[in-house]
């Protein structure tokens, strides 16, 4: 496709989306399009992506990819991948524009949908390692779909090191524990994302906390996100099955699809998108909360007190036992609960 780029929909450290606007009338992409850019030197996670998507093939709660080509553009050489271009924005989006939280009607229905993306995904053989509202996008028509698949990795694929893929208040016990992000760690993620959805508010209450101490909770003992009192029984049950700490134990994708919580009627988008007489402010970020301005954190950095915050490396022979040791006794960087730079113009 021949194309010119257009309004920026979203930028970030490594990748930007723009709308691709077509100059010829050959090839027919759907209008509008949305592209997603990198600079080529630092687009492995972009192609990471492509690739996946392209595993993957069609389902209607993934999104979709139409191609990807190379460009020039200032001197600079850009990888583009092109995209479904979603109008409703994310869920993260839609939780900020109604008040802080969602209806649990809309939200079974949102959940419905992202459980049978899920199982699409895992049933051809990925994870997708950073299930978020962020990364969960909504269309004209209500549909919601998965995104963002550039930490995705193939179901089983050992990890060299001890790298912490994806979101920290997301991660799973035994992503933490054991360094294993497989089917079920995606579940617990969204365990967490259905709780953020219902409050506006992360399922762990990180207030006075740092990310290392957050994670030793995840990690050591019984202690459970939390679930929200005004939640139905079936809601609360349906999190009770995410929030499973042995991952051989935690409901799979297909189990849930059968639970009542995401079986009843769910109210319409065009519904939701009425105002709603919602009291709680929005949040001033993703937590409102001073030391955790932005969940989103790809990679832990390979020590405490490192700036790199690409990558892991505490050895994939360290026990738990000395990883948490390690977060107990090193220092916590200054500057860990900055955002990786995605900021919405949509």
């Amino acid at each position: 496709m021949i194309w010119v780029r257009g309004d920026s929909l979203g930028t970030g450290s490594f990748a930007t989306v723009n709308i691709a606007i077509p100059t010829n009338t050959s090839i027919h992409f759907p209008s509008p399009t949305a592209v997603k850019s990198s600079d080529v030197h630092s687009s492995s996670m972009l192609k990471n992506e492509k690739e996946i998507l392209d595993c993957l093939g069609a389902s209607p709660y993934v999104i979709k990819c139409f191609g990807h080509d190379h460009t020039v553009e200032n001197g600079e050489e850009y990888y583009n991948i092109f995209l479904e271009y979603a109008a409703g924005g994310s869920l993260a989006d839609q939780v900020k524009r109604h008040g802080g939280r969602l209806p649990e009607s809309y939200v079974r229905r949102c959940t419905r949908s992202i459980v049978e993306g899920l199982k699409h995904i895992h049933d051809n053989g990925y994870v997708h390692c950073d299930v978020k509202l962020q990364n969960i996008l909504v269309f004209e028509n209500g549909d919601v779909k998965i995104a963002d698949f550039g930490l995705a990795k193939e179901k089983g694929e050992k990890q060299g090191t001890f790298e912490c893929r994806g979101t920290p208040l997301f991660m799973s016990p035994e992503s933490v524990n054991d360094n294993e992000y497989e089917s079920p760690a995606d579940i617990w993620a969204l365990g967490c994302a259905v709780v953020e959805m219902l409050t506006g508010k992360p399922a762990w209450d990180v207030r006075g906390s740092n990310i290392w101490s957050l994670l030793i909770r995840i990690g050591v003992g019984e202690e459970l996100p939390k679930i929200p009192e005004e939640l139905s029984e079936e809601g609360k049950d349906f999190l009770l099955k995410c929030f499973v700490k042995d991952p051989m134990k935690r409901w799979s994708a297909e189990m849930l699809l059968h639970h009542p919580f995401v079986n009843n009627e769910a109210v319409s988008f065009h519904k939701v998108n009425e105002p709603l007489p919602l009291p709680s402010p929005s949040p001033r970020t993703h937590f409102d909360l001073t030391h955790w301005a932005s969940t989103v954190t790809t990679w832990l950095p390979s020590s405490p007190d490192s700036d790199e915050w690409r990558m892991a490396e505490f050895g994939s022979s360290c026990s738990p036992e000395n990883r948490f040791r390690r977060l107990l006794t090193d220092q916590t960087p200054a500057n860990w609960s900055e955002s990786d730079g995605w900021t919405s113009v949509r």
